[in-house]
C-alpha cells in the first residue's frame, strides 16, 4: 500500500497550530502575553523566511509544558482544539484524508509542531501515524527539552526513514502534501510531490518542476 504523507500546519489545517498554542498561552495568563506573542511572531517570520533555528524555538515552545502542571495543560488542551484547531479543519482537507483513506492508502502525518499539540489533531483527521516533535518527558512530567531529533527540515526525512524501516515500508508510490519551502529535503525524496497553499519559494520550485499545486483552504 502507498504512503500518503501530509504537513500538518498550513496544510491540512488553514493555519498553524504551534503559534495558535502560543497564542492561546499568552490569552489564559499561562504564559507572559507580551513577550510570548513578540517572540511568536519573531520565530515565525523565521519559519516563514527559512531561517529558524529549531532548536532555540523549541527552548522556547516548550517551557510551558515545564512550568505547568501536565493535568492543567491538558484541560486548557482539550478547549483549544475545540475553539481554535477544528474551525480551521476545512472541508477540502477533510475530503483529501478520506479519498486515501478510501484508496487503501497508508496515512501519516509529518510535522515540526510537537507532539502534545498535534496527536489529538492527527486523531480529529483520522490518520493512524504521526511524525511530531517529541517533548521530553521525566517521571511523567515534561522536562522542556526535545528528545531525539525534531521533525524539521532534513530531520523529517531522517525520522521519516527510521519510522519506514521500524514498519518494513518504503516510499514506492509515496506522495507528500506540504504548503512550505522548508518541507523541500522531504518533498524531494516521495514520488509524488504536491504543493498545497504554498508560499512563495515552494510555488515558484512546483512550477518549475511542475509538481502539482493544490489549495485546501475554506
Amino acid at each position: 500500500m502507498p504512503l500518503a504523507i501530509f504537513d500538518l500546519d498550513n496544510t491540512l489545517l488553514d493555519g498553524d497550530s504551534d503559534y495558535l498554542w502560543g497564542c492561546y498561552l499568552a490569552q489564559h495568563g499561562l504564559v507572559d502575553g507580551a513577550e510570548y506573542a513578540r517572540e511568536n511572531e519573531r520565530f515565525y517570520r523565521e519559519y516563514q523566511d527559512g531561517t529558524l533555528d529549531i532548536q532555540e524555538f523549541l527552548r522556547f515552545s516548550l517551557r510551558p509544558l515545564r512550568e505547568h502542571p501536565r493535568e492543567r495543560l491538558e484541560a486548557l488542551r482539550a478547549r483549544f482544539l475545540e475553539e481554535q484547531i477544528e474551525p480551521i479543519m476545512t472541508p477540502a482537507a477533510r475530503a483529501l484524508v478520506e479519498r486515501h483513506q478510501s484508496a487503501g492508502d497508508i496515512l501519516l502525518i509529518i510535522t515540526a509542531t510537537n507532539a502534545f499539540v498535534t496527536a489529538p489533531i492527527a486523531e480529529r483527521f483520522g490518520v493512524p501515524h504521526l511524525i511530531a516533535t517529541l517533548p521530553a518527558e521525566r517521571d511523567g512530567a515534561y522536562t522542556g527539552e526535545v528528545e531525539g531529533v525534531p521533525s524539521f527540515r532534513e530531520g523529517k526525512v531522517e525520522r521519516l526513514e527510521h519510522w519506514l524501516a521500524e514498519h518494513g515500508l518504503d516510499l514506492a508510490g509515496s506522495c507528500f502534501y506540504s504548503d512550505s519551502h522548508n518541507d523541500l529535503p522531504l518533498l524531494e525524496r516521495v514520488e509524488r510531490p504536491i504543493a498545497v497553499n504554498p508560499d512563495a519559494q515552494l510555488r515558484a520550485t512546483a512550477e518549475t518542476r511542475g509538481w502539482p499545486i493544490l489549495s485546501l483552504r475554506a
